[in-house]
């Protein structure tokens, strides 16, 4: 085994490995492409304000700094974890002055802009809008919900994306080429494939873990077992509690039931909880999907679902999560309606669109000699007294609505019954004749 050599240069190898300019940037051709607006703007040598939004890894820092390079402009940059007003004025003042003694234009860079408050991000705007800075921000938050309109309408937005493990593999190679000049490296092809699949999407979290392997391995060889072995837990997949990730997972679980797809709802519910999600979260969002998608097509979709949640609560993870899978593919394969979720829409904008209507006579309360002298109560109909327990041709709706339809059953699963049964009902009432008083 070959003793380490003593590295040339003491950075961490994420930091030696960045791209030294746009056209070595990998796994961002949405963005990057000769043919794209940013890069059209950038050869031509010209920039504008505005947002990089992608996961950790992606390269945002990498191409703030490149598009600099780019347009020969001044490179500033503040972080938004450790700096607040002071700084954003001492950057907006190196920028006018920097401007002012070369006339280059001046880029400042804000990482974790959503971390900044409404004021701090207004800090920017009057200096964007006179042209003292180009406002290049990266988060990795949704800037529709974390930047101000003010600051958010002077920007354009670009999306990168989770890096695909072929992009990952190729920078893995160029940093396998870096660090055999420092130390005896010896890896497999099949080793960094799953160097790159526990880095999920993450450039950064690759070339990390491969650094820390090498150091491990010692110069032994490193081959797929010995790699897996190493990552462990490392290689968790990326799962933000609470940010897009995580709502973006639930909607395709969601949806994936709605479509009545068992295989891609089950799925997106191991997806949740690889990530770390409550599994409570997951069952109280199943009950929402057995009532908004199921509903009385399959009353049992609602109680299965409960059931999930209450077997989970007795007996935690992991048994109790099979419960709550169980219920996700019972909600996927079962019969779907939204035809009361459907109904109660059309009822509440009725309501507000006519307002508080009175209740008909033959439906008030009368337990008083005045409600009664007052017609409430007068000629209803006792149903239990009529044939088929049904009087026949009584209506209950304010008379403005009496031919609404808010409830209309789908041809599917139980509902099939209902709508059958309410067709004759309502073919009765509609023929009988009305004695309401």
């Amino acid at each position: 085994m070959s003793p380490p050599r003593a590295p040339t240069d003491p950075r961490p190898l994420a930091d030696r490995l960045r791209p030294q300019s746009i056209e070595d940037i990998v796994g961002q051709p949405q963005v990057l492409d000769p043919d794209k607006p940013l890069r059209r703007a950038l050869d031509a040598g010209q920039v504008h304000s505005l947002v990089l939004w992608g996961p950790p890894g992606t390269g945002k820092t990498t191409i703030a700094q490149l598009i600099a390079r780019r347009v020969a402009a001044h490179f500033v940059s503040v972080s938004a974890v450790l700096s607040g007003v002071k700084e954003i004025r001492a950057a907006i003042d190196e920028a006018r002055r920097h401007t002012g003694e070369t006339g280059q234009r001046t880029v400042v860079f804000v990482d974790e802009v959503h971390r900044f408050n409404k004021s701090q991000q207004d800090a920017f705007l009057p200096h964007i809008e006179d042209g003292t800075i180009t406002f290049v921000g990266a988060t990795t938050e949704n800037p529709a919900f974390e930047l101000n309109n003010a600051l958010l309408s002077r920007l354009r937005v670009y999306v990168l994306r989770s890096l695909e493990p072929e992009a990952i593999v190729s920078v893995l190679d160029r940093a396998v080429a870096v660090l055999r000049d420092e130390a005896a490296v010896d890896i497999t092809p099949e080793a960094l494939a799953a160097l790159a699949a526990a880095a999920d999407g993450d450039a950064r979290r690759a070339l990390n873990l491969l650094e820390l392997a090498v150091g491990h391995a010692g110069g032994a060889p490193m081959d797929r077992p010995f790699i897996e072995a190493f990552v462990g837990g490392a290689g968790m997949r990326r799962f933000d509690k609470g940010g897009d990730a995580f709502y973006d997972q639930i909607s395709a679980l969601h949806k994936s039931v709605r479509g009545t797809d068992p295989d891609a709802a089950l799925y997106w519910f191991a997806r949740m909880i690889d990530g770390g999600c409550d599994p409570l979260y997951i069952a109280r969002r199943v009950v929402r999907m057995a009532i908004e998608d199921i509903g009385i097509a399959d009353p049992r979709a609602q109680q299965i679902a409960l059931d999930a949640w209450d077997t989970f609560e007795r007996l935690g993870a992991p048994e109790g999560e099979l419960a709550i899978a169980q219920a996700v593919v019972y909600c996927a394969v079962a019969a779907k309606s939204n035809a009361v979720y459907a109904g109660l829409k059309r009822v509440r904008e009725d309501i507000e669109r006519h307002g508080s209507l009175p209740v008909p006579d033959h439906l008030r309360n009368a337990p008083t000699a005045l409600a009664r002298s007052l017609g409430h109560g007068k000629d209803y109909r006792y149903d239990h007294d009529e044939p088929d327990a049904h009087a026949s041709g009584q209506t209950f709706l304010p008379p403005v609505l009496a031919t609404r339809r808010y409830y209309q059953p789908v041809g599917r699963g139980l509902e099939i019954k209902i709508a059958e049964k309410l067709r004759y009902l309502r073919g009765e009432r509609e023929s009988g004749d009305g004695r309401n008083g």
